[in-house]
């Protein structure tokens, strides 16, 4: 174990971008694989139709929002666990992950009625009756991927802290693989099975999202270097002081997260009301800049884990290294993605649309042209994501919870409602707006990270390191 707490004593800006690397490579490429799961989904709902296209898009829209607000506040098990670590205090990294459990569990019952009610909240929302119930029978089977879902966020989260990123990656590889597989199955009925279209989509989701957590509690109960931690040894015994402790830390973050991904989620509400063709369009600029941003956002996870060992071990200057580095790759990777999505958009939105179709011609054309301004804000998404769990490292998630809730909603939202009213710009503005809250965020957040010792962000005193 003391291999895997030294690992955060290297110095230098050269041992910090060879020890980064080396943490984020895997979960950078995890984030990606990630993103191929709904990336395959959306291909295939796309294949079966711009109306298919559309109901899962405001399914996922109204479900992603509020499994990323359990998931942030799971994922708490990663800043935790990776201070105690640094301040060798290994007997925290077991308790923590225990209770991330008990968190997942008990938000996962919490939100499940809630989902379950998908087609009412599309309703209220002002969408298309048909494309609501179309999202209901979508929901009613993809909503029990909170279980599995919620516990794959505790899983990677102790599995990065203790830098074993590749298993991460292959369980999520073998999902993809899965999930490809499952959705040609399940949706278009091959190899023997019915045909369920967006149930079969569903049902894929859930049984890929298992199969990963179960290989990934498998490795963690097997491995010899990390079955030491017996994270499941007197499951039902309570400590509450943990419990407590990761929704202290967590709900800020599942909040900020909820906040970021409803703003999009808001965004594909106001694009249903300019249209079909609009929203399916929307659904494909949108998976293309999502999927770049998994690669800052895998590196930004490497990020709260280095911060948080520097932090444990109560090293400024590694803090400061750590986060430093992870910007610049971000915002280095952003700059060349942006690039593609300004002069090459319609080469990555043929993917999902066939512009010899009649009926996807429109959003085709839309597509290309919302994916252009996407590529505007690449470089600002990728400072602030990392900005954010850098933050996270030091356990100051309260300030940057704000900082998120004001730009994203206060300065993104309503340029983005008053622009995309159809009689103005229409969709190209309710992305203007995205970009705007965007910018925001990453300015402000970077300045706090910048000033944090002004502001007193790297006192040890902040820590809960009980013993």
């Amino acid at each position: 174990m003391n291999s895997i707490v030294s690992e955060q004593a290297g110095s230098g800006w050269a041992s910090e971008l060879r020890a980064t690397f080396s943490l984020a490579w895997p979960l950078v490429v995890a984030q990606v694989a990630q993103n191929a799961l709904f990336t395959t989904d959306v291909i295939m709902m796309g294949w079966l139709g711009p109306e298919y296209l559309a109901a899962g898009t405001l399914a996922t829209a109204t479900f992603n929002p509020v499994l990323l607000l359990g998931g942030g506040i799971v994922s708490s098990v990663a800043p935790l666990a990776a201070q105690a670590l640094g301040a060798r205090q290994i007997r925290n990294v077991r308790r923590t992950v225990r209770q991330g459990f008990w968190v997942a569990i008990l938000i996962a019952l919490i939100l499940l009625p809630i989902v379950w009610q998908v087609r009412h909240i599309l309703l209220a929302m002002g969408q298309d009756p048909q494309l609501a119930a179309m999202a209901q029978e979508y929901m009613h089977i993809a909503v029990f991927v909170l279980f599995p879902g919620l516990g794959l966020f505790a899983m990677r989260s102790f599995l990065s802290a203790l830098g074993s990123t590749r298993i991460i990656l292959y369980a999520t590889l073998f999902g993809v693989f899965l999930n490809a597989i499952g959705n040609y199955a399940l949706i278009f009925g091959h190899f023997g099975f019915p045909r369920l279209e967006l149930r079969g989509a569903a049902i894929s989701t859930v049984l890929t999202n298992l199969v990963m957590f179960g290989t990934l509690l498998t490795y963690a109960l097997t491995h010899r270097r990390y079955r030491r931690f017996h994270i499941l040894a007197r499951f039902w015994r309570p400590d509450w002081a943990r419990f407590w402790e990761i929704f202290r830390i967590g709900t800020p973050i599942g909040l900020t997260l909820m906040a970021e991904v409803g703003m999009f989620a808001v965004a594909a509400i106001f694009m249903g009301w300019l249209g079909t063709s609009a929203l399916a369009a929307h659904a494909v600029a949108l998976q293309c800049a999502s999927f770049a941003f998994m690669v800052p956002l895998g590196l930004a996870q490497a990020t709260t884990v280095r911060v948080g060992l520097s932090f444990g071990a109560g090293s400024n200057q590694g803090i400061g290294r750590a986060g430093w580095t992870s910007l610049v790759l971000a915002t280095g990777f952003m700059t060349i993605t942006c690039i593609l999505f300004l002069t090459v958009p319609s080469v990555f939105v043929r993917l999902f649309l066939d512009p010899g179709d009649p009926a996807s011609l429109t959003a085709f054309m839309m597509a290309g042209t919302f994916l252009a301004i996407a590529g505007l804000f690449q470089i600002v998404d990728g400072a602030q994501v990392v900005a954010v769990h850098v933050l996270r490292g030091l356990n100051d998630t309260k300030i940057p919870m704000l900082i998120a809730l004001f730009g994203y909603w206060c300065v993104g939202m309503p340029i983005a409602w008053f622009l995309g009213n159809e009689d103005r710009l229409g969709g190209v503005g309710v992305w203007i707006g995205l970009a705007t809250g965007l910018t925001f965020c990453a300015i402000v957040l970077t300045a706090r990270f910048a000033l944090r010792e002004r502001l007193g962000l790297v006192d040890r005193r902040r820590m809960v390191l009980s013993a």
